[in-house]
């Protein structure tokens, strides 16, 4: 079955919503209002109207937007997309782990002010030789659970150097819902510590907060896209977690060189068919799940 069947065959006026996808300024908008961090100047277009159109394009009709690490704690830009396309975009705030504690604040003002709805932790920004259970880390864990928003997990080095923070996290403060990007990083596994990572991954269906992104598919896949090695990851992720706790990201604008935006969203159908999962199964994962955890954001057709 091609992938436009497929896709036929999940309902065909279901929303189509991306879980996972960046946007920055461009390089005038940077020289005039929104800069970049500086050393993190883009090498890729990722501007709103690039945006529009790849989502367009593919016909997705809505997206969360997770803060880049171009304009690491400056939300200005993302706070002005929010702004322009309210019912399009969700935005996900960086968490701040500076040492004195500000970044509780920040967070609250993030949410409270500028209308985000979830917060990434990248475990890469704590003070050397800190982790993400410190003080300031429970800190803003547990009010991200108070503000009813999603923390979202990125593991870029691996699931196992962080599956004790998370466990540990979601254990003490069992509000807090979870998103783990892109798999956690996990790859199809070959070796006894790639095994071990996917277990852990799947181990975290346990608690009923965790949720997966199946998102970024080119990083975590060994082969060119539509990245059918990726079937019995996600066939045992769906088994685990239940679709309703699974959902498409494309990683917008990394994936754009990889398989262009259109394709990121054709080859989760294709994967799909692979395993096979049902009609129903592939709604949950390409935007019922995160019109359920975002309530009110995107309503249904």
């Amino acid at each position: 079955m091609a992938a436009n069947e497929v896709q036929s065959k999940a309902s065909s006026n279901a929303k189509i919503i991306d879980s996972h996808l960046h946007v920055w300024a461009s390089a005038e908008e940077a020289a005039d209002k929104y800069p970049y961090f500086p050393g993190q100047e883009p090498t890729l277009p990722g501007h709103l109207q690039f945006l529009l159109q790849c989502m367009e394009e593919a016909h997705v009709d809505g997206a969360l937007i997770v803060q880049p690490i171009n304009h690491k704690f400056d939300h200005s830009l993302v706070t002005s997309v929010l702004k322009k396309h309210p019912s399009k975009f969700v935005g996900c705030c960086l968490a701040n782990p500076a040492e004195d504690g500000s970044g509780v604040k920040q967070l609250e003002h993030l949410v409270l002010k500028d209308g985000y709805r979830a917060v990434r932790f990248n475990p890469y920004l704590w003070p050397s030789g800190q982790q993400m259970t410190n003080e300031i880390g429970k800190a803003m864990f547990s009010k991200a659970g108070e503000l009813g928003v999603p923390v979202a997990f990125m593991c870029m080095k691996g699931l196992n150097l962080h599956i004790s923070e998370i466990e540990k996290l979601c254990k003490e403060f069992p509000s807090t819902v979870v998103l783990l990007d892109h798999l956690a990083f996990c790859k199809p596994p070959t070796n006894d510590e790639e095994n071990q990572a996917f277990s852990n991954l799947l181990k975290l269906s346990r608690f009923p907060q965790v949720y997966v992104k199946f998102s970024a598919l080119f990083r975590v896949s060994r082969l060119p896209p539509p990245y059918q090695d990726l079937a019995p990851l996600l066939s045992q992720v769906v088994s685990s977690f239940g679709a309703n706790r699974v959902m498409w990201g494309s990683d917008f604008p990394f994936v754009v060189p990889e398989c262009g935006y259109k394709g990121a969203k054709e080859s989760v159908s294709l994967i799909a068919n692979e395993i096979p999962l049902s009609s129903s199964e592939l709604e949950w994962i390409m935007g019922r799940t995160v019109m359920e955890l975002f309530q009110g954001q995107w309503l249904p057709s």
